[in-house]
């Protein structure tokens, strides 16, 4: 497993762990195993799919898991294969197959990789124009789905709190309403201290995702 996605695994099962009073354990082991394993891509999924299976009380994460699975899958294998793999007939064919999973948080998994490689800080501007391409013609699709990140961008410079308060007025059938205040607060604070964390954890409707997604997130992109 890449070093930076392990880090992520961990610090956000404990989380999750933690707020609900969970064993994470055995998940922590199985979740390695499907990472690890010497398989084709969809036999991990399957092994992804089995460790949360077998664990219902993390089902929340089960989506998200499913995008760092792939974001570990584009560093840790893509260099093992073809050079054109992911042009390939058969690349076509797993993501015809997988279109309905994960979340809108693989975009931002995406995002903070290509931060990495560029030496830039994370900036919500920058994701929303620069990499998103919200303002261009051909993706209106992804203006629509992060239109009410757009419209609050005002909000990372504010606290958590009132980030909360706005999430909670987001019509719940929305793509990203399930995330938004846990993206907004990641561009607000990309890298908190313990003390902003708690305060983040305090503010949440739903502790366990948020705190954990969060813990994801940072982990990840620092």
């Amino acid at each position: 497993m890449d070093a930076k996605i392990q880090k992520a695994v961990e610090a956000g099962l404990k989380t999750y762990a933690r707020i609900d009073n969970l064993q994470v354990e055995p998940l922590l082991s199985t979740i390695a195993t499907a990472f690890d394993a010497e398989a084709s891509y969809l036999e991990k999924v399957d092994l992804l799919d089995q460790a949360f299976d077998d664990a219902p009380q993390f089902e929340e994460l089960r989506e998200v898991f499913f995008d760092l699975l792939l974001i570990n899958f584009f560093a840790e294998d893509v260099v093992k294969l073809e050079d054109d793999y992911l042009e390939s007939e058969e690349w076509e064919q797993i993501e015809d197959q997988t279109i309905d999973r994960g979340t809108e948080l693989l975009n931002i998994f995406l995002y903070l990789r290509e931060c990495k490689d560029d030496e830039i800080t994370p900036d919500l501007e920058d994701y929303l124009k620069e990499f998103l391409l919200v303002e261009e013609d051909e993706f209106q699709d992804e203006h629509e789905i992060y239109e009410d990140v757009i419209a609050n961008q005002i909000l990372v410079d504010s606290p958590y709190a009132e980030i909360a308060k706005v999430a909670a007025t987001i019509d719940e059938t929305k793509d990203l309403a399930e995330y938004f205040y846990v993206i907004m607060s990641y561009f607000s604070e990309i890298n908190p201290s313990d003390a902003q964390f708690e305060e983040f954890e305090a503010a949440s409707a739903n502790k366990a995702l948020d705190a954990s997604v969060y813990q994801i997130i940072t982990n990840y992109g620092n």
